[in-house]
């Protein structure tokens, strides 16, 4: 027979052991090993907007305004962007005859530079980006005499691709393919022009110009910018933009 006193003693050992059992932690699932928990997922539109965010804040920073305000655009409109007899020798020829107020010394003074709201695209398979950079800025047009003789409100797209590159030693890296001007992104309209004088014939012929020689000035100056920003983004958000890129995840919230 079992003996009473044992079974007594047997009784209370296992509920001390029980008690103590009852503090331990849950047990993880064995399926998943300690260094390879299941991480939070990215909110994807903190991570477009985080992009834009340092994309803007970098650009700015790195002179942008600046940059537009000294293109040299009086220089190349005296050629006419490479036309013969350029806008002062060609243009103002043809009205110096009936205006000699033209005669005086032109001069084109770009103002109230700014950098609109970034625009992002992934491409469908998920591997691209696309990033619109918006600028606007005004064009005032002087003489000696009149002083301001117009001004003009130009806006105008630059569009930049990134893309994922793998270097010698298998390391990607977020940079900087296609950077030009986005056709037909260009527009110019008339703010203020001295009504007595035949404003629009300058207009026509000032435009024409601007169309064919702004574009390419611009995204001179700015593509270099975006590729020395791109070097400079937080390290974070490059290695989330990349993993989502390599892997072809959509993370550009669809508008």
């Amino acid at each position: 027979m079992f003996p009473t006193g044992a079974l007594v003693v047997f009784c209370g050992l296992l509920a001390h052991a029980t008690a103590q059992l009852a503090g331990l932690p849950v047990p993880l699932d064995p399926i998943l090993p300690l260094d390879q928990s299941p991480a939070l997922p990215s909110n994807p539109q903190d991570l477009a907007g985080g992009l834009t965010g340092a994309l803007s804040k970098g650009l700015l920073s790195g002179g942008l305004l600046g940059i537009l305000e000294n293109l040299p655009l009086l220089d190349i409109l005296k050629t006419g962007g490479g036309t013969s007899g350029g806008l002062v020798g060609g243009l103002l020829g043809k009205l110096t005859s009936s205006l000699p107020i033209l005669n005086n010394i032109l001069s084109i003074k770009v103002t109230n530079p700014q950098l609109l709201e970034l625009g992002l695209v992934q491409t469908p398979d998920g591997h691209r980006l696309y990033v619109t950079i918006p600028l606007g800025l005004i064009l005032k047009v002087n003489t000696g005499l009149v002083g301001s003789l117009l001004e003009l409100d130009v806006k105008l797209n630059i569009t930049a691709e990134l893309l994922v590159e793998s270097d010698s030693e298998g390391k990607s890296h977020l940079v900087l393919g296609d950077c030009t001007h986005s056709p037909g992104s260009l527009r110019i309209s008339l703010l203020n022009g001295i009504a007595s004088l035949p404003i629009q014939d300058l207009v026509d012929n000032l435009t024409g110009i601007l169309n064919k020689v702004l574009p390419e000035l611009v995204q001179g100056k700015v593509c270099p910018l975006v590729n020395d920003v791109l070097k400079l983004l937080d390290v974070t958000l490059v290695h989330d933009i990349l993993n989502k890129l390599i892997n072809g995840l959509e993370f550009v919230v669809k508008v």
